[in-house]
C-alpha cells in the first residue's frame, strides 16, 4: 500500500472519529443522523479500501464479469487471481504464489553451529520440496538495493522503541523474565544488524515469489489445473515452515509486470506490496 492511499486511509478514520466525539454539538434530529450516516459511510470505505486487493476488488470484478487486458493476447481473469493466454485454440493460465522461504535464518541469534544446521536443513527442505512438485513453476527473488542511513536510521528507531519497552518490563510490578529475555533477543537482533551495516554490510529488501502455468482446452479447465498446481505447491513448502499465499488484484497484475520490466528501486517496490522485505 503506497503512501497516498494511507493518506487517504488516515483521513477516513479521522472523520468519524470527530464525528463521533462532537455528536452533541449536532443537537439531535435529523442532522445527528446524517452525522451517523456518514461516520458510516466513511467507516465502510475504510473497511473497503483495507481489503480491496483481496477481497472488494475481485468480487466486484466477478459478479459484474469484468476482465482486464496487461498486455497483447493476455487477459486477467474475472476472479483477478490468474493470467490466461490462447495460443492455437489451448488456454495457459499462469498464476502466483508468495512467501519469503528463508526468512527464518539470522546470524546474531544462532551459533556457528547452529546457523551452518540451520542452512543444511533449508537445503534438504527445499530438494524435497522440488522433488515432491510434478510440474513445472518459477521461483523468482527479486533484490534491490536499500539506502544504507536510512536503513540504519529505521533499525536505531526500532531499537530505541525495544529500549523503551525493556524499561517498562523491568519497573512492571510484577516482571516476567520471558518477556525481558525475549525483548533482549530482539534487542541483540536488532543491534547485530546496526552492527554488520556499520562493518560494511549492504542492506538488500527482497521479494520471493513462486510462478506457475497450467493448460487446458478451455479457460475454465485451465484454471481448474492452475488451482491444483498452487496447492500442491502450498502443500509442499509446508516443510519449510512455511505458508504461500496466492495473490489476487492489484499485486498479480504487478508480479505479472515483473515478467517484462523490473523496479528500479526500493520505493517503486514498496509501494507496490502491502507486504514485502
Amino acid at each position: 500500500m503506497d503512501e497516498e492511499a494511507i493518506m487517504y486511509l488516515v483521513f477516513c478514520a479521522i472523520v468519524p472519529v470527530l464525528i463521533i466525539a462532537n455528536l452533541g454539538a449536532f443537537g439531535g434530529g435529523i442532522w445527528s443522523v446524517l452525522a451517523v450516516l456518514l461516520a458510516a459511510l466513511n467507516l465502510t470505505f475504510l473497511v473497503a479500501m483495507t481489503f480491496a486487493d483481496f477481497f472488494v476488488f475481485p468480487l466486484i470484478t466477478g459478479m459484474l464479469g469484468i476482465t482486464f487486458q496487461p498486455f497483447k493476447d493476455y487477459k486477467i481473469t474475472k476472479g483477478q487471481d490468474a493470467v490466461i493466454k490462447n495460443i492455437n485454440g489451448l488456454y495457459y493460465a499462469t498464476g502466483f504464489v508468495t512467501s519469503n522461504l528463508f526468512a527464518f535464518v539470522f546470524k546474531a541469534e544462532q551459533t556457528e553451529e547452529g546457523l551452518e544446521m540451520k542452512q543444511v536443513q533449508a537445503i534438504d527442505a527445499w530438494e524435497k520440496m522440488v522433488m515432491s512438485v510434478k510440474f513445472a513453476f518459477k521461483f523468482h527473488v527479486l533484490s534491490v538495493a536499500r539506502d544504507v542511513q536510512i536503513v540504519r536510521d529505521e533499525l536505531e528507531g526500532k531499537r530505541s522503541y525495544q529500549e523503551f519497552e525493556m524499561s517498562k518490563a523491568l519497573q512492571a510490578k510484577n516482571s516476567n523474565e520471558v518477556i525481558i529475555g525475549g525483548i533482549q533477543r530482539k534487542i541483540n537482533v536488532i543491534q547485530a544488524q546496526i552492527d554488520n551495516i556499520g562493518g560494511g554490510e549492504k542492506p538488500m529488501a527482497s521479494l520471493m515469489y513462486f510462478e506457475t502455468t497450467a493448460v487446458g482446452v478451455s479457460e475454465k479447465s485451465a484454471l481448474d489445473a492452475l488451482a491444483a498446481q498452487v496447492k500442491q505447491l502450498q502443500v509442499a513448502a509446508s516443510g519449510m515452515n512455511t505458508q504461500l499465499t496466492r495473490i489476487v488484484g492489484r499485486e498479480l497484475y504487478i508480479l505479472f509486470r515483473y515478467s517484462f520490466m523490473l523496479p528500479v528501486d526500493f520505493n517503486e517496490m514498496h509501494s507496490n506490496f502491502d507486504v514485502e522485505q
